[in-house]
């Protein structure tokens, strides 16, 4: 029997949205309805992110256009934040500059240094529509701005530049999904 209090129990594992298509870089719909729906779309997001064994997960990576993402992070003290963002807003990306390893379920396998500030704060809702404010430092701030990008119609490839870039795009030209 499932338990009901772990996030994505009751959810369904869909497939990924991979890189190619073009629903990764359209930016997402704002979410309206704070209804079963979104919860289901919720808990779908974490069942997908932890059979995928991600820290992160963007609705549009499972091929729906709406502005929500999830969360299983540790920081750089190896605190562990849990939790989604219906709706979310980046209002603070600053701190230091740090280019790290980072990689996506949108490109399976593969990864490269990205720079990222080392601290983030997003506001936005929980599931049943109030306001929340996720505080991250170090790696859990890269993953906030990570997921918030990908509501923006961006991925962690759009911020590499010169042969950082061009060494991952062959690596997805090589890879068994690249299109």
């Amino acid at each position: 029997m499932r338990n009901s209090s772990i996030p994505g129990a009751h959810g369904h594992v869909r497939p990924l949205t991979l890189h190619g298509d073009p629903l990764l870089h359209a930016p997402c719909a704002e979410v309206t309805d704070f209804g079963p729906e979104l919860a289901r779309l919720v808990e779908d997001l974490f069942a997908t992110m932890y059979a995928a064994q991600g820290v992160g997960l963007a609705a549009n990576q499972i091929g729906e256009p709406l502005r929500v993402f999830v969360y299983d992070c540790p920081d750089d003290e190896d605190v562990r934040h849990l939790g989604h963002v219906v709706n979310p807003r980046l209002v603070e990306a600053d701190g230091v500059v740090i280019r790290g390893p980072e990689g996506c379920l949108s490109l399976p396998g593969l990864e490269a240094a990205t720079e990222r500030y080392d601290h983030a704060v997003v506001e936005g809702f929980t599931v049943t529509g109030d306001p929340v404010t996720v505080h991250g430092t170090g790696f859990f701030a890269r993953c906030l701005q990570h997921e918030y990008d990908h509501l923006d119609g961006r991925i962690y490839a759009d911020h590499l530049k010169g042969w950082r870039h061009r060494r991952l795009m062959r690596q997805v030209a090589r890879s068994s999904w690249g299109r």
